[in-house]
């Protein structure tokens, strides 16, 4: 058991070092992901509806 109590006060301490980021920041990084995921994702559809239109070409 003194060795879970010690993990866990070891966890705490490691926990104090941690440089969270503000609120801030974290809409903005949070801002920038969602607007990469939307942009990749809507280039992904068009590349799919035009290699699909392609193969219709091709195979008739």
């Amino acid at each position: 058991m003194q060795n879970v109590k010690s993990f866990f006060e070891s966890v705490k301490v490691e926990l104090g070092k941690v440089t969270w980021p503000t609120r801030k920041e974290t809409v903005a990084t949070t801002s920038v992901v969602v607007l990469i995921v939307l942009l990749i994702s809507l280039y992904l559809g068009a590349c799919d509806i035009v290699l699909a239109k392609l193969m219709r070409l091709i195979l008739g």
